[in-house]
Parts: C-alpha cells; sequence; structure tokens
C-alpha cells in the first residue's frame, strides 16, 4: 500500500525583506520595524526613503513602490548615486567611459546576491522608476483633489496658508522662480514645499491648462505625498534623505508641480 506523501513546500522566492545580500546568517531573519537595509550601502533607513523589489516567476526584477507585492522584498535607497553608480561616483563615469556599464554591473550583482540567484534588471532602471513615481504622484495628487484637500491657484491657497490648515505646498517644477518666491513669501521654513511636477502635469489634474501653487490639507494623502516626492527627489538629485524642503526654490527635492495656470 503506498505511503501518502506529505507535499513538497513551495519554493521560497528569492527576495528578502531580511538584510540579504551577504552570507552572514543574520542576512536569514526576516527584519521587522520601519528600518530596512540597503543591498548597496547596507545602511539601514525608514521604508519611506527606500524602494521594494521583488523577483518575478521569470526571474525579471519587479519594483514594488507600494510595497505590496507577496515575496521577500528587496531593499534599495532611493538615491541617485546608489542607482546609477553602485559605488561609483558621477565623477567617475565622466573620467571612465566604461564607468557607467561597471556600476551597472555592479548593481545587478547586489540585486543577484540579495535574491541569491541571477536576475534580470530593466536596463534603464532610474527613469523607469521616476516615471512610475511622477505617475504614482499624480494619482495622488487627484485623490487629494477629488477628496476636497487640495486647493489650487495663488490667492485661494495662500489663504488656506494664512489659516493654517496646509500640511504642504505643492509647486510647478517649471513655474516662474519669482511667482514661486513671491506665493511663499511670508511663511517660515517650517512649511514644506515639494515641486515634483511640471505645471501643465498639475492644471490636469485639476482641469486647467497650467498650474502653479497648490495646498494640501494634513491628512494620509498629504503623507503619501511628502514620502513619494522625497523618493523621487532623491533618484532625481541623488538625496535620499529629500522629503520636501522649506523652500522649493533650493531644488534639493522632487519636483512636484501644481498650481493654476494664470499665475505660472
Amino acid at each position: 500500500m503506498a505511503r501518502n506523501r506529505l507535499p513538497k513546500p513551495p519554493r521560497r522566492l528569492a527576495t528578502t525583506d531580511s538584510d540579504s545580500g551577504t552570507d552572514d546568517p543574520a542576512d536569514d531573519e526576516l527584519e521587522t520595524g520601519p528600518l530596512r537595509r540597503c543591498i548597496v550601502t547596507r545602511e539601514r533607513l525608514p521604508k519611506e526613503r527606500m524602494i521594494r523589489f521583488v523577483v518575478g516567476p521569470d526571474r525579471q526584477l519587479v519594483p514594488d513602490l507600494a510595497a505590496k507585492l507577496p515575496g521577500r522584498g528587496i531593499w534599495l535607497s532611493a538615491s541617485r548615486d546608489v542607482l546609477l553608480s553602485g559605488h561609483a561616483g558621477d565623477e567617475g563615469r565622466q573620467k571612465q567611459g566604461q564607468a557607467g556599464d561597471v556600476a551597472d554591473r555592479q548593481l545587478t550583482r547586489a540585486f543577484a546576491r540579495a535574491a541569491r540567484g541571477p536576475v534580470s534588471v530593466p536596463s534603464d532602471l532610474s527613469g523607469l522608476l521616476q516615471s512610475a513615481l511622477v505617475r504614482r504622484i499624480s494619482d495622488i495628487m487627484g485623490l487629494t483633489r477629488r477628496a476636497g484637500q487640495a486647493i489650487a491657484g495663488f490667492e485661494k491657497a495662500r489663504e488656506v496658508l494664512r489659516l493654517g490648515e496646509t500640511r504642504l505646498v505643492v509647486q510647478a517644477s517649471d513655474g516662474s522662480e519669482a511667482e514661486r518666491k513671491r506665493f511663499l513669501s511670508g511663511f517660515g521654513p517650517e512649511l514644506t514645499v515639494i515641486d515634483p511636477l511640471p505645471g501643465a502635469v498639475l492644471g490636469r489634474i485639476f482641469g486647467r491648462d497650467f498650474v502653479v501653487h497648490v495646498a494640501v490639507a494634513p491628512g494620509k494623502l498629504a503623507e503619501s505625498l511628502a514620502v513619494e516626492a522625497g523618493r523621487l527627489a532623491g533618484l532625481r538629485n541623488g538625496s535620499a534623505r529629500a522629503m520636501g524642503s522649506a523652500r522649493a526654490t533650493e531644488r534639493e527635492i522632487a519636483p512636484l508641480n501644481d498650481e493654476t495656470g494664470a499665475n505660472g
């Protein structure tokens, strides 16, 4: 009489939410809490400053911006320097024609170590991630408008600011510098300003041709905007810490536009 055989356990996905990427036994332990370790820098950072990836059945690397896909995740700092150069800087790329290829191979090897096997990394991973984040920010902005939590336009947005009912300000990345400064005049450095989108994109969200200034009320949507703009800023400017600045004119954060075209 044949014995009943237990089903084989499912094969574990070759990704990790733990500190994978080395042979350290501690890396096999699932990491909990708000921090994750970057597979390149090995630095522990808040999840909001990082990007999660999973490996699909075909060994294709899949970005998981919402951090909701099944499987254990591979985490990478949301930093242009880390993503584009691994451990090689932009300066080195300019001085050495093949430095970029070497850096890409370094990043691919880091993903492979974390996945414990070969993975297929998209050729333009940086561009892919930035485009995805721009779409994500645009979607969140649309939600804030429909929820009545975003006010566009110079005078209307400034009035909301004066009433102290604003969590952050979104300004068009290509808006007039003088106009942007004028809008922010009189408000202190504690004001969070982000500028990840161009005015035409913000305009479409608010049913206008062009928008430069948007005031966003406190709430989960505003917090999500700050996080996604910070990650986009890191990928564009190399600063993983950028979560919004006191002044968008400092250009240390991700461009996030929004306003009404009449003032742009």
